[in-house]
């Protein structure tokens, strides 16, 4: 569809959107165009790393931390908790912050962590030589995190 068209059925694509699905209970899925066209997701900044080299199950434990917090107060806790993981939460919460003031012009001060999250990426599998020609399984997980920034009302 064009610009023009998308713009012309803006009621009938924002009432799909609203919308959700009887059995999974999430919302109709639009294209980036559909998106952007309809100023979807210009209310946050959002940041997301992918295949970051640490388990979700350790980065989990900070995401818990700073969920719901404004953005001043994650970070000071970012910077003084002693996990590995709250390294890359740094850079997040800076790109996402970027992102939210930067490309869709929120007011930084207002800003807060709306949605934190840490999914299971894929599993890198090696092998530990072990005695009599055996091998242990070592594996190194991975995460997909995502950090999602909104201004308070």
């Amino acid at each position: 569809m064009s610009k023009d068209e998308l713009l012309k059925n803006k009621d009938k694509l924002l009432e799909i959107y609203s919308k959700t699905h009887s059995k999974s209970q999430k919302p109709a899925l639009l294209t980036k165009k559909e998106r952007k066209v309809l100023g979807i997701g210009k209310d946050e900044g959002r940041a997301t790393v992918k295949y970051a080299r640490i388990s979700s199950r350790k980065v989990k434990i900070v995401l818990d931390l700073i969920r719901g917090k404004g953005i001043d107060e994650a970070y000071g806790i970012l910077k003084h908790t002693p996990k590995a993981s709250s390294e890359i939460l740094l850079k997040l919460l800076e790109s996402a912050e970027a992102n939210a003031v930067n490309n869709n012009e929120l007011d930084r001060d207002s800003l807060y962590v709306a949605e934190a999250y840490a999914n299971q990426g894929p599993t890198y599998k090696r092998i530990r030589p072990r005695a009599r020609g055996s091998a242990y399984r070592i594996r190194k997980r991975t995460s997909h995190i995502t950090l999602v920034l909104k201004e308070r009302k």
